[in-house]
């Protein structure tokens, strides 16, 4: 039973980011923690590919639109390629099992992870809560600020690498704050950049001792999630995605909240 309500929730997942453009890929580890019982450090690895697939399908409309910059998915991604490369294959395997201990309470390397997931999902649901303000410069000039994007995107990838969400709501602002895209192209250049630095990021957890990947259950979550993302491409054309981010920002903060109690007041 819970194997299917993980599969469905694949498909909103793919849903979410077809619709919005963003926030989807921050469900997949919970999905895959509490639904279908994968360790959390193996869950952030397998978050990698699917998420990298899906935003790499769902890149492809935005390609045959022109709203991918591909000169600043290259000035980003690079740093942030690299950076999450190095997380996933020398961090990530240098934190110890057991992150620290006082008074009988224990913080292991997987509570450690999902508790850092939990603040970038409150992160992340704020800025799809809260109102933007309306863009209406469409066709900025595009300016590079190289010593900013750079440190971002190391950052970004930092964070990609840690805990294996795409992380579409850094990148997307510093799109538009850094180099001054437009919203259209951001969300474009966004995805391309989600999906080269997640499935590179992911070559890292490759070869890894005692991390076994279930190639299988990979390749179907994945192929439901993309389902999901083509049909919430379609349905965007229909439904607005500035009305269902805010109660989709609602719905992943109290994710991220159930998920601290659950694994610090709850243990």
């Amino acid at each position: 039973m819970m194997e299917i309500i993980g599969y469905i929730g694949a498909i909103a997942m793919g849903l979410s980011l077809g619709l919005i453009g963003g926030g989807g890929s921050i469900l997949t580890v919970p999905i895959l923690v509490y639904l279908f019982s994968v360790d959390a450090v193996l869950a952030t690895a397998y978050s990698l590919f699917i998420v990298g697939l899906t935003s790499l399908v769902g890149s492809f409309s935005h390609m045959r639109l022109g709203n991918i910059h591909w000169r600043t998915a290259i000035v980003f991604g690079i740093p942030s390629i690299i950076s999450v490369y190095l997380t996933r294959h020398y961090v990530v395997p240098a934190i110890p099992d057991v992150v620290f201990s006082s008074a009988g309470f224990e913080v292991s390397k997987s509570m450690a992870l999902l508790v850092l997931f939990a603040v970038i999902m409150v992160l992340a649901a704020y800025s799809m809560i809260r109102k933007g303000k309306p863009q209406t410069q469409e066709a900025a000039e595009i300016a590079y600020n190289y010593p900013l994007i750079t440190v971002e995107g190391l950052v970004v990838g930092l964070v990609t690498g840690l805990v294996g969400a795409g992380g579409g709501f850094l990148i997307i602002p510093a799109l538009v704050l850094l180099a001054k895209l437009p919203m259209k192209q951001a969300v474009g250049t966004s995805l391309i950049i989600i999906a080269s630095k997640s499935l590179l990021g992911f070559l890292g957890d490759l070869g890894q001792k005692n991390q076994v990947i279930d190639w299988t259950f990979l390749m179907i979550f994945s192929a439901i999630a993309v389902g999901g993302i083509l049909f919430g491409a379609q349905l965007s054309k229909r439904i607005s995605g500035d009305k269902l981010k805010p109660a989709f920002g609602w719905f992943v903060l109290i994710m991220g909240v159930y998920i601290i109690v659950k694994e610090t007041l709850l243990k």
